[in-house]
């Protein structure tokens, strides 16, 4: 069974000395760092070698590899990551002696106790939203604080102080934990069904999502066209109509919806994205520095933030120029013999079809070839189908990996098998579980002009050296092949 954040839990006063279980993580990291910096004393171990890991040892932190109880040393509060198993043990180790425990929810909750929080939530682009927030705020001068689940290209890093008084952090509504944080300001981007290992139903889903609104202060930026989101919003209006009823925040909607507070229009795919915003009677034109139609409602709840803090449109709109991207998301790993190499990280048939829609965008009609690799055993269980249709529709190509089981025991049954057994075109897929087989077979498919892209929140990044190694070495036979073939003497 895997840790999940004791909602009971009072945090103490005093941390003292920090051990990090799992300190290599997007989240977790970021998190250290900022400790760190606040001079904390901190340590933490990890299962893995990382550029994460090695970036923390480059500030002074110690990083154990492998887990070991004595890795807990003399550290006074222990904090885990979701994905830890409770065998883990150090986390054993903090059990014996009765130390705190931390989620790193809640270590992120004791950081930011008395800021101004603005929290970034919803099923779907949390992290690139966090992003173009945290870009456009330094851009307008309010320099803020920050801890993202992903790198911001354009900041070097995924934490950060800043001498502003925003803290703006990325809200994950995975374990329920997004409702530690005491926000002034927040944006749902979406809601989805997922997560149902922790929620158990997409009702469920719903409420955790109204608990963490109506908690909101000052301003709420909600989507105008998710269904679940327009739900949620008709039922804080209603509730803040009620007799004697608190007010509760002030909501702008956002999205392409008539009737949306900040409304986007005249999406423009090609390439980089652009649109028009229109809000408070004025309009203003956008144009973001990565691709993807989604990328544009993400823009438009941040300006519906930016708006929120008083900040004039035109300027919420120009602040948005610099957004460099996110690492994971969409990010370009170069290219092999012509072939385009691109890793996103999504995970769920929604940001499945986003990414692969941006790919389109940019593909200038060459192929799209996916590498999928199913991230938890319970998520491929239930959506299986759902990720075929999504890949048989917007791929021209899939090769399936196994399951990436991260924080799950296996279920019996269930392995990539069942993505790709859900094609309806079995000529347009290939399950490999083994990495060598699956990049070859890229290999033999891709052709000069091609987007190759691993699309999981596990670790199929990794198998993109693999990938490029296959296609410069198929690319060389072929032209030792043809070179041969050309000088070969003609018959008698």
């Amino acid at each position: 069974m895997t840790i999940k954040p004791d909602p009971d839990l009072i945090l103490p006063d005093d941390l003292g000395r920090l051990h990090f279980v799992g300190i290599g993580g997007s989240g977790m990291s970021g998190i250290a760092r900022m400790f760190h910096d606040r001079g904390f004393a901190v340590t933490g171990s990890d299962r893995s070698e990382s550029g994460a890991v090695d970036a923390l040892r480059a500030l002074g932190i110690p990083v154990a590899i492998g887990h070991d109880a004595a890795h807990v040393g003399e550290a006074d509060t222990l904090v885990v990551t979701g994905a830890l198993w409770e065998s883990n043990p150090e986390y054993q180790e903090a059990l014996r002696r009765g130390m705190p425990v931390l989620h790193r929810s809640q270590a992120l909750a004791w950081l930011v106790r008395g800021e101004r929080l603005v929290a970034v939530a919803g099923a779907h682009g949390k992290s690139t939203s966090t992003g173009m927030l945290v870009t456009a705020l330094r851009a307008l001068d309010r320099d803020p604080s920050f801890v993202n689940g992903a790198v911001i290209q354009g900041a070097g890093t995924s934490a950060g102080w800043g001498e502003g008084e925003l803290f703006v952090v990325e809200a994950d509504e995975s374990d329920g934990s997004f409702l530690l944080y005491d926000a002034s300001l927040a944006v749902v981007t979406n809601i989805d069904t997922d997560h149902l290992d922790h929620y158990g139903s997409a009702e469920a889903i719903e409420r955790a999502f109204a608990e963490f609104s109506r908690a909101v202060r000052e301003v709420l930026a909600i989507s105008a066209d998710d269904p679940a989101a327009v739900r949620l919003t008709a039922l804080l209006a209603s509730r803040a109509a009620a007799p004697g009823a608190p007010a509760g925040p002030r909501i702008l909607a956002f999205g392409e919806s008539a009737d949306a507070d900040v409304r986007v229009s005249g999406i423009a795919e090609t390439g980089p994205v652009s649109f028009l915003v229109h809000a408070q009677g004025l309009e203003a034109p956008v144009a973001l520095a990565v691709p993807g139609r989604h990328n544009a409602l993400n823009a438009a709840g941040v300006i519906a933030v930016l708006l929120g803090l008083g900040i004039p449109l035109a300027e919420a709109a120009a602040a948005l120029d610099g957004f460099a991207g996110t690492q994971r998301r969409f990010e370009s790993h170069g290219e092999a013999a012509g072939v385009r190499l691109v890793d996103d990280y999504a995970h769920h048939p929604t940001e499945v079809e986003a990414a692969l829609q941006t790919a389109r965008s940019v593909a200038e009609g060459h192929r799209v070839i996916a590498i999928h690799q199913p991230h938890l055993y319970s998520r491929t269980q239930q959506l299986g189908g759902e990720f075929a249709a999504a890949y048989e529709r917007l791929a021209d190509h899939t090769v399936v990996l196994d399951v990436f089981g991260a924080r799950e025991d296996p279920i019996p049954g269930v392995t990539g098998a069942l993505v790709s057994g859900a094609f309806t075109d079995q000529a347009r897929v290939d399950y490999r579980p083994d990495w060598a087989e699956a990049a070859a077979r890229v290999a033999e498919i891709a052709r000069p002009g091609d987007i190759v892209m691993t699309l999981s929140c596990g670790d199929v990044y990794r198998i993109i050296p693999q990938v490029r190694e296959a296609i410069l070495a198929t690319a060389t036979a072929t032209a030792t092949a043809d070179a041969a073939s050309s000088t070969a003497e003609p018959p008698r």
